[in-house]
Order: structure tokens, then C-alpha cells, then sequence
């Protein structure tokens, strides 16, 4: 098979076009740019156009036949990106003012990429967020200016066909996919008043009541807005820049979910900590966050805001779907070790777990079947290279450049959805010409005092096992309720209490095999008839697994509080109240 597509690689050894699986070689028909100056490359969305800037041209050529296209005189151009349907080209520089103090001339540039026109120039200072928005088949494109937005619409950039104007728009996502344009806002709190979240349909922006959604919150000081591909529905991770609880410096963040049909929801995960990554099912009906305090956990959740598989708990700090959404890779990289486990979404399957020790960079190639994962200056200046990987865990190819040069960036060509047809998941390893990577194994520290001592194993953290939290309905059963799992996972722990306290209640011997099934009345089906005997008696038992886990801190060393001290001395008036209650059964 001929290699479909290819990945430019941007570095100190110049701009150059490497040819995809199965060759892995240098494109011929792609004249490398030698200077170490080239700033930025892009593709069109389609993959059928590149573009770079070399520090005196902004150039662009056509992918297929390498043929040059267009040239802009723009030497100091360090952005570039093409609108979604290749029209026009978006170029930005460095905004600077005259030395008199007079305003400067407008640094960011639309072109019409068949003529080489300049369509509209305009002011923009800051780099983030520079470049326009445009909806996929660029009927509208979107900037804000001042904390407004502008609409322009067909391209047209001398008529503002439209504004939305609240307090102070500090950022906006326009939706994914065909008409009706939708575009998510954020509106920051201010003077006591929450930040918050609007959803509306180009061009109702009439007031709140126009909205088709809205969602307010108190903690953040910046949000990341996630549509889904199906253009349904928002999730939103607000931060804090301080987490004022003082647990974390990562600041403190919340994940909110927002539906197009007004539906809204903060979503629950239980770990504390930091939220690192989440991403959206390219189905747009699951989404995986990946949060918690290290070893993090990582789960996916559906439209309902449920979990429906819990991956336990991990070195990981990402997560990426691959684009038909039928495999999930979370990864550990930048202050991890780079290990990766990569799942089969539908069955819940682990297929692989490879190891890229030092990476800056991942992603998924447009066929599903292959990844990249890099080393990439300036954020690491030592080992700089790419590895190109099949996602049963074979390294197929990999590239360190020489020790005296750097790599700043390597990226897959784009392709249009449906391109690629998608295939039946395979665990078997791929054959590679390359031996598998193995990684070295870090020796964990250990403090000078303790190195010639035997080694012993202490756990900082016990990891969590995966567990599939969809309801698991037998044949006709009806699949159980939130309330039901709930109360069955209790009921399991309470069998091992129940039997522990009535021992002690007895002053008997406790069988040395506690995991036999429990005696017949503390199975769930005799009860007394009486809903509120069995209301207390619930209650009881829930009393006193809370004293056995307060007196299981204890013992580990933990200074208790007055209030849980007293709680403990309760245990043995409870087990009498729940000797007599059961006695009467």
C-alpha cells in the first residue's frame, strides 16, 4: 500500500515532509526550506493545502503535487491558519506601535487564496485568540473585539452583519458541523456577581431569554469550552488560578455540562484533586475526564453526567479518542513517565500499553490505525525526536535528530471525515522491523540512609482496578437504579460488618474464614415486615461500620476529633439497640 499521507517536521534542521507508513521517508516531491527561521505551518482543514513562514515568505503549496500556489511578502508573519473550505488564509504578526506612540498599522491579515488578494486587515494585539472563527462551511466567521462579538457573514469583512453584546465576552467557540451555527460565551464574574456560560443559535442574541442555555458558576477565573461533534451539548472546565482549600497549585477546577436543550449539570467525579484532561467521544454521546490527586483516575461518562466505565486509578494525565471513537489512549506525559494504555471503547478491553519516555506531544493519525508521540523543544531541548507507533503497542519508526539540533514540531496531514473507513479493533501486536521499545525502569528513590539497607515494598498509594459502572441487567431484568447499585455496593460491605459486630456483640471466636456467606438473617430477604424496624436497623448498621473505620484510623494513628472520639464510645449501646431490634425479628 502506498503511503497515504504525510507529516511535516518543523526544527533547527529546517521544514521538511516525511512520508507516512509504510515508507517513513523524506517526500521527494516536497523541496525541504532549510533556514532554521520557519515560525509556523498549516494545513487546510481538508489536508489538501500547506502553508509555512520562513522569516520572508508566507508560502503555500498544494499537498498533492507540491506544487507552489501562492506566496505572501510577509517576513514577519508568525501565525498562519486556512478558514474550514481553504478561501481564505489568516496571517498574524507582532503588534507594535510607532515610536511617537501613534497607533501601529493592522497586524492580522485575511487573504483570498485563489487571487492573493488582501481581503481585510485588522487590529489584534494579543496572539491568543487571534484568529478568527468560522463556522465549517464558512457562511459566518466570528471575532471579539473589545469584549463584543462580531459577526461577519459570506466572507464579507468590510459589513459587521452581526454583534452580541453582554458585560464582557472574554471568550467564545462557535459549534462544529452544519447550520444552524451555534456559539458557547463566557462572561467572567465580577463584583460578587458569578461568571457564566450561554449558548445561543446565530443570529438570536436578543437577551437572556433568547438564550438556549445558561449556566452560572462562582469558581473561575478561566473556562475551556468543549463542544461536541454533534454540536448538542458544552462541557466547560472552570478554574481557579488558587485553590484557596490550599490542597492543590494547580488552582481548583470544576466540570460543568451544558445542553443545547437547556439541560445543565455540574458533573460529579469522585477523586479530589486537579482536572487534567477531558475530551469528548467523537459519537458525542460519552466524554472521559481524567482528575484526582496522583494516581489519577480516569472515567467515562454519559449525557446523563453517569459514569459508565471507571478505569481505577493510574499515572495519567491525558486522554485521546481516536477519531472514529472506537479506541481511548490515556497517557501519563510531561512530568509522568509516558506510559500509555490504550482501550478498545466498545468492549472495555485493554489492547495495549506502550511506553514514550519524554514526550511533549501525541496524536492520533487521521486513519485510526497509527499515532505520533514526540519530544519537542523548547519545552524539552535534549533527546528531540518523533516515534511513530501502531496502536497494538509496536514501535513502526523512529527519529532522533542529531544532539546538536532541536525539533520544535511534527503533525499529521488532515483528512475530511470518511476518508478513512474504520476497522475491527486488533489486540495481536502489529510486526515492526524495530525491536519493542522497552523502557528502562527508574529506580525509585530512596533517601541515602536506606540504600544498603534490604529493600521493602511500602505503597504510597493503592492503585484502584477498572470497573464498568453500567448497569449490568439480566435477561428481562430491568437495569438497576443509580439508588439500586448504590445500596447493592453498601449491602455488600455490610454482610462483612454485620458479621464482625454481631461476633463482638456475642464475645465468640470470629471464624477464621469471615468470607463465608452470612448467617440466613443477615441475608436481605428476611425482614421484619415492618419498614421502619428495618429503616433502624439500616441506620444501626450504617452507625456502626462508621465507628469500625473511625477505630481503624485510630489504630493507624490518626488523631481523631472529640466528636468521632464519642461516636466510638457509642459502639457498645448500638450493638445492644441492634441485638434487640433483630432479637425481635
Amino acid at each position: 500500500r502506498s503511503c497515504l499521507f504525510t507529516l511535516p517536521v518543523r526544527g533547527s534542521e529546517g521544514l521538511y515532509m516525511v512520508n507516512g507508513p509504510p515508507s517513513f521517508t523524506e517526500s521527494t516531491a516536497f523541496q525541504r526550506d532549510s533556514g532554521k527561521n520557519c515560525k509556523a505551518v498549516a494545513f487546510s482543514k481538508d489536508g489538501s493545502l500547506f502553508g509555512w513562514c520562513n522569516g520572508e515568505k508566507v508560502n503555500i503549496v498544494s499537498v498533492t503535487s507540491a506544487e507552489l500556489l501562492r506566496s505572501f511578502d510577509l517576513p514577519k508573519a508568525v501565525c498562519l491558519e486556512f478558514s474550514p473550505k481553504n478561501n481564505v488564509l489568516a496571517t498574524w504578526q507582532a503588534y507594535t506601535t510607532a515610536k511617537d506612540g501613534t497607533a501601529g498599522v493592522p497586524n492580522l491579515q485575511l487573504h483570498d487564496v485563489k487571487t492573493g488578494k488582501c481581503l481585510k486587515s485588522f487590529i489584534q494585539k494579543k496572539m491568543q485568540n487571534w484568529c478568527p472563527s468560522w463556522a465549517d462551511d464558512e457562511s459566518i466567521c466570528a471575532r471579539n473585539v473589545n469584549n463584543e462579538m462580531h459577526f461577519f457573514e459570506n466572507n464579507n469583512f468590510n459589513t459587521i452583519a452581526n454583534k452580541l453584546h453582554l458585560q464582557k465576552v472574554n471568550d467564545f467557540v462557535l459549534s462544529p458541523g452544519a447550520q444552524p451555527t451555534k456559539v458557547a460565551v463566557y462572561v467572567p464574574g465580577s463584583k460578587g456577581a458569578p461568571s457564566f456560560v450561554r449558548l445561543y443559535q446565530y443570529p438570536s442574541f436578543g437577551g437572556p431569554q433568547s438564550a438556549l442555555a445558561n449556566k452560572s458558576f462562582f469558581k473561575a477565573d478561566k473556562v475551556t469550552m468543549l463542544w461536541n461533534k454533534k454540536a448538542t451539548a458544552v462541557l466547560v472546565i472552570a478554574s481557579t488560578e488558587v485553590d484557596k482549600t490550599g490542597a492543590s497549585y494547580y488552582g481548583e477546577q470544576t466540570l460543568h455540562y451544558i445542553a443545547t436543550n437547556g439541560e445543565s449539570a455540574v458533573v460529579q467525579l469522585p477523586k479530589n484533586g486537579p482536572i487534567y484532561d477531558v475530551v469528548w467521544n467523537p459519537n458525542s454521546v460519552e466524554f472521559c475526564a481524567v482528575y484526582g490527586f496522583m494516581p489519577a483516575k480516569a472515567t467515562v461518562f454519559n449525557l446523563k453526567c453517569d459514569p459508565v466505565f471507571d478505569f481505577g486509578t493510574g499515572p495519567r494525565n491525558a486522554a485521546y479518542y481516536s477519531p472514529h471513537g472506537h479506541i481511548l489512549v490515556l497517557a501519563g506525559f510531561g512530568n509522568l513517565r509516558g506510559q500509555m494504555e490504550v482501550w478498545d471503547v466498545k468492549n472495555y478491553k485493554l489492547i495495549s500499553k506502550p511506553v514514550a519516555s519524554d514526550s511533549t506531544y501525541f496524536a492520533w493519525c487521521p486513519d485510526g490505525e497509527h499515532i505520533v508521540t514526540a519530544t519537542c523543544a523548547p519545552r524539552l531541548r535534549v533527546s528531540n525526536g518523533y516515534k511513530i507507533w501502531h496502536y497494538t503497542g509496536s514501535l513502526l519508526h523512529s527519529y532522533e535528530v542529531p544532539s546538536n539540533e532541536e525539533m520544535w514540531q511534527v503533525s499529521w496531514q488532515p483528512f475530511l471525515d470518511g476518508v478513512f473507513p474504520v476497522k475491527a479493533v486488533k489486540y495481536q501486536a502489529v510486526p515492526s522491523e524495530l525491536p519493542a521499545a522497552e523502557p528502562k525502569p527508574a529506580e525509585a528513590y530512596r533517601p541515602p540512609a536506606l540504600r544498603n539497607k534490604p529493600a521493602t515494598s511500602s505503597k504510597l498509594h493503592e492503585n484502584e482496578p477498572p470497573q464498568n459502572m453500567k448497569p449490568q441487567s439480566g435477561s428481562g431484568d430491568k437495569p438497576l437504579s443509580k439508588t439500586a447499585l448504590k445500596n447493592q455496593r453498601k449491602h455488600e460491605a455490610k454482610k462483612a460488618a454485620k458479621q464482625e459486630a454481631r461476633a463482638d456483640a456475642n464475645q465468640e471466636p470470629t471464624q477464621p474464614c469471615a468470607s463465608q456467606p452470612a448467617p440466613r438473617s443477615a441475608a436481605p430477604a428476611v425482614t421484619s415486615g415492618d419498614p421502619e424496624v428495618d429503616k433502624k436497623i439500616k441506620n444501626l448498621k450504617k452507625k456502626l461500620k462508621a465507628i469500625e473505620q473511625l477505630k481503624e484510623q485510630a489504630a493507624a494513628g490518626k488523631q481523631l476529633e472529640k466528636n468521632q472520639l464519642e461516636k466510638i464510645q457509642k459502639e457498645n449501646v448500638l450493638l445492644q439497640e441492634l441485638e434487640d431490634l433483630e432479637l425481635g425479628l
